[in-house]
């Protein structure tokens, strides 16, 4: 079987792979001929691929997050490396293979992420703070055991939110040490709280996403987030006009920085700037990880990445 990140330009292959994306398509032809536009997945990463002749039985056969044998040809077609799928089925149970031997995880264990998570939480010196912070960490903790942090741009694997998270921590402890006229307390929380609304906002399952729901369509996950800091200032009696509230309810509404980006605000105090671009730096980072990770080591550049202005990132020699 050939992982996805030991593809080559031209190289015909045969192995088992996840559907985590299908849509059936028409191609521009005269009469249009439907066809599969598909993301593979495995543990190395996922790549493009095309089913073309679509029958109309298979329209009925194949869907996400099924596991297929596959065989194709890889090619690059616009720069970017891509599969043709020349047959295609779904596994059974003569294959041996099991749907988690499928799934990217965060390269640490959920349940130490979730214990580094609350580990930070009991720092908080503020105990307002740090009950509005349990409480609503709280409502998803189950959730922060195996949910990504985006559908594809960034931590998009399982676990990855929790991982997000805890890589942020890291980075705040630096900077507020570094930095020591932000207030900690408040840096934490923000990181903490940006995006734990995704939880609600998307629909996951083994890390992959498979929707957005309802709440996550009409109202964000910021909104929401920002939502929840009001519920739980409620539930513990703490006044909602209080700094303290405000100011937990601004870092979450600006992490995004501009309006474009999804913020209705931007930051306007120095740890909500601090939040920022402690988010962007991981993020980041994490998608120039993630394209060298799934490059073959005999590509120089890896694909381009969306999150980073569609530029690719080239790969030293040393």
């Amino acid at each position: 079987m050939t992982l996805i990140n030991k593809l080559t330009n031209q190289e015909e292959f045969v192995g088992y792979y996840l559907l985590k994306e299908l849509e059936v398509k028409q191609t521009n032809g005269t009469p249009p001929k439907d066809y599969f536009d598909i993301v593979l997945g495995d543990s190395s990463g996922q790549l493009s691929a095309k089913y073309w002749d679509v029958k109309p039985m298979e329209k009925e056969t194949f869907f996400p997050m099924d596991l297929v044998r596959i065989q194709g040809v890889a090619h690059v077609y616009r720069e970017r490396l891509q599969v043709k799928i020349t047959r295609i089925r779904k596994v059974t149970d003569e294959d041996h293979v099991s749907i988690t031997d499928f799934i990217r995880s965060a390269p640490v264990l959920p349940v130490d992420l979730l214990y580094t998570i609350k580990q930070s939480i009991a720092s908080i010196n503020d105990t307002e703070m740090r009950t509005i912070v349990q409480y609503c960490v709280s409502k998803v903790e189950e959730k922060l055991m195996h949910y990504p942090a985006a559908k594809m741009h960034h931590h998009a694997f399982y676990a990855g939110l929790a991982y997000h998270i805890v890589r942020m921590l890291e980075l705040g402890e630096f900077i507020c040490k570094q930095r020591p006229f932000l207030n900690a307390d408040l840096v934490k929380a923000g990181i903490i709280l940006h995006d734990i609304a995704k939880t609600e906002e998307m629909t996951a399952e083994l890390g992959i996403v498979k929707e957005y729901s309802v709440q996550g369509k009409l109202l964000g996950h910021i909104s929401m987030a920002a939502n929840w800091i009001t519920e739980a200032a409620i539930h513990s009696n703490i006044e909602l006009q209080s700094e303290k509230i405000v100011c937990l309810q601004h870092m979450v509404l600006s992490h995004h920085n501009l309006g474009e980006w999804g913020s209705p605000v931007q930051p306007q105090m120095a740890e909500a700037v601090a939040l920022h671009f402690i988010d962007a730096m991981d993020a980041k980072l994490q998608m120039v990880e993630d394209a060298l990770d799934t490059t073959p080591d005999t590509e120089e550049w890896t694909p381009f990445i969306r999150g980073l202005e569609n530029k690719a990132i080239y790969r030293m020699k040393l």
